[in-house]
């Protein structure tokens, strides 16, 4: 067996926390399915006392496709959103700043909204 080094251990601490720092790329809360199938999976949960709820739609929306069939809410009230060709999401209230999944979209919404309601969009 090979002797341990100072080098080997800087090595091998150098790949470790390489390994961890890749996963928090990934969006807190985000499942790793919904990365790797790039269909985001349905989700129903209070954040910061805010009912935000995602499913997959089946339909392209008003948007002509843009929110690739997906369905947000935030307290029963549609939340708008759009996947952007890099595969990141953004919101009617968080246009300029993309996420990565529909989940991490409604989160950013609530933040932004700071216990505001969040008021329907009128369709065109």
């Amino acid at each position: 067996m090979p002797e341990l080094t100072r080098r080997r251990a800087l090595t091998a601490a150098a790949a470790l926390a390489a390994t961890a720092s890749a996963a928090t790329l990934v969006a807190p809360g985000a499942s790793a399915a919904e990365h790797m199938h790039g269909s985001p999976d349905s989700f129903d949960e209070v954040y910061k006392g805010r009912r935000i709820q995602g499913r997959p739609s089946g339909m392209g929306g008003h948007h002509h496709g843009h929110g690739a069939g997906y369905s947000v809410s935030v307290d029963g009230v549609e939340l708008h959103v759009m996947q952007n060709a890099d595969g990141t999401w953004i919101s009617v209230v968080s246009h300029y700043a993309p996420v990565s999944t529909p989940r991490a979209a409604a989160r950013a919404a609530v933040d932004e909204l700071q216990g505001a309601p969040l008021l329907p969009f009128p369709a065109n």
